[in-house]
């Protein structure tokens, strides 16, 4: 099942609850070029291999590709999200509910922007859905674990493998360029950087593309009133309005993310973005072959932090590390806890 773009828009003018929903999902989405998109960059901006304009620009570019080639190719993480909570049968109900999780999820976003620190909006969405369903069903028969086991996967998959493969990354290029000579890597790797950060954010669209595709697709339905639609296609011109709405959030709020990640966390230079790059991307697309919802915030930092450490330990400021590993941990209670809240009180008032 699919929906048309024509049909879709007759619908607004007709359905305020599709209205409300389409807005709070395009929040989060905004939201997610704040938090998240600018991660697939930094690391390019910070050694200034290119320039904040341009690089939100090719951000926006390569996120749509990814959106589009890996959707096209495999949308097992659009269905994993949508499956991972049930609402239940009552579709009115269910809307409220969905709109409260998202509420939540802007709200937590938002907090963690203002202090600069790249949370998962990955996580957050996973939360926020999952403490709306269990507030809705009055308990855990909102969740489906089947699903949820791929997100706790993911978890272990975009951290743990993340590190390691910045170490590896970073370690096999100053192995294999040890001989260059310095002038002639400043310009190898500056490219490289460019087309890093380019793969960075086809897999940024590749992956929290297709979540917050899932979900537009299941506030869509619930709108229109059909509460058990079990398999759906992704529409082309969905594709293009994720991707528009992410560059819009990258180009109004990214650049404290990027100094977070790409500054303040480890000084890098060309070669080390690279790596880091390279080692975030082989990570996620890995993930995206076999469905795993992962994290690209957590694959990102987590590879700049093993580039960091195959230098030195000091080498990376471990202030700054505790400061995001604080909020990853406190993501999942954090915004559930606001997402059943939010779930309560809308589902009073409404």
């Amino acid at each position: 099942m699919t929906v048309l773009l024509g049909d879709f828009i007759n619908q607004l003018f007709s359905n305020p609850a599709l209205v409300v929903i389409t807005l709070l999902t395009l929040g989060v989405i905004l939201v997610n070029g704040w938090t998240d998109a600018p991660n697939a960059i930094a690391t390019c901006v910070s050694t200034r291999s290119m320039g904040p304009r341009a690089a939100i620009l090719m951000a926006a570019v390569f996120n749509f590709f990814g959106v589009f080639v890996m959707t096209m190719f495999n949308a097992t993480v659009a269905q994993t999200i949508y499956k991972m909570v049930d609402f239940g049968g009552n579709s009115e109900q269910a809307l409220v509910a969905l709109s409260a999780a998202l509420f939540a999820i802007v709200i937590w976003a938002t907090a963690a922007w203002w202090f600069g620190i790249p949370t998962s909006e990955s996580h957050a969405l996973i939360a926020g859905l999952s403490g709306a369903a269990i507030a809705l069903q009055g308990g855990m028969s909102g969740i489906n674990p089947e699903q949820w086991v791929k997100v706790l996967y993911g978890l272990v998959l975009s951290t743990c493998m993340g590190l390691g493969m910045g170490w590896l990354v970073v370690k096999a290029i100053e192995k294999i360029f040890k001989g260059l000579d310095r002038r002639k890597s400043y310009h190898i790797f500056k490219n490289a950087q460019v087309a890093g950060a380019a793969g960075m954010a086809f897999m940024h669209g590749a992956q929290d593309g297709q979540k917050f595709m899932g979900v537009f697709m299941l506030g869509i339905f619930l709108a229109q009133g059909q509460a058990n639609v079990s398999e759906f296609t992704i529409p082309f011109w969905l594709m293009i309005l994720c991707s528009v709405i992410m560059a819009l959030g990258t180009s109004i709020g990214g650049y404290r993310i990027i100094k977070s990640v790409g500054m303040d966390m480890v000084k890098l230079e060309k070669y080390q973005g690279f790596s880091a790059d390279l080692a975030a991307v082989v990570c996620l697309f890995t993930a995206s072959v076999f469905g795993l919802p992962v994290s690209t915030t957590h694959t990102k930092t987590t590879a700049i932090m093993g580039v960091g450490a195959a230098k030195r330990l000091s080498s990376v400021n471990w202030g700054v590390v505790k400061s995001m590993v604080s909020a990853w941990i406190l993501t999942f209670p954090g915004c559930g806890a606001i997402g059943f809240i939010m779930a309560w009180i809308f589902m009073k008032i409404f």
